[in-house]
């Protein structure tokens, strides 16, 4: 089961970024996520009249490493680790490791 998933509030832990906030809009692969606002930079786009591109500065999200990340706890408001916990029924949902409740994705 994967920590972070498609969705989930995270805040930065380390990097040029840290102390911010987003949600994860995507899952590049194993270990590189990207957040919404996070590791942000401008792009210099080249129009394409193919695809109805228009040129110009544009700002782009580029993934960021899974280590550099936390998922954000609400109940908390600090950023959390996150494992994993068997129900009755035979589901396995994620926790947060400080207070034990189930993380809502």
């Amino acid at each position: 089961m994967q920590r972070i998933k498609k969705g989930d509030e995270v805040i930065v832990i380390s990097g040029r970024d840290r102390g911010k906030r987003g949600t994860v809009l995507r899952r590049v692969d194993a270990e590189h996520v990207v957040v919404e606002g996070v590791n942000r930079v401008k792009k210099h786009q080249r129009p394409n009249p193919m695809r109805g591109q228009t040129g110009g500065i544009v700002d782009k999200d580029l993934p960021i490493h899974v280590s550099n990340i936390a998922l954000f706890n609400p109940a908390t408001k600090k950023a959390d680790r996150s494992g994993v916990k068997q129900l009755e029924d035979g589901r396995k949902v994620r926790i947060f490791k400080a207070n034990g409740e189930q993380v809502e994705a």
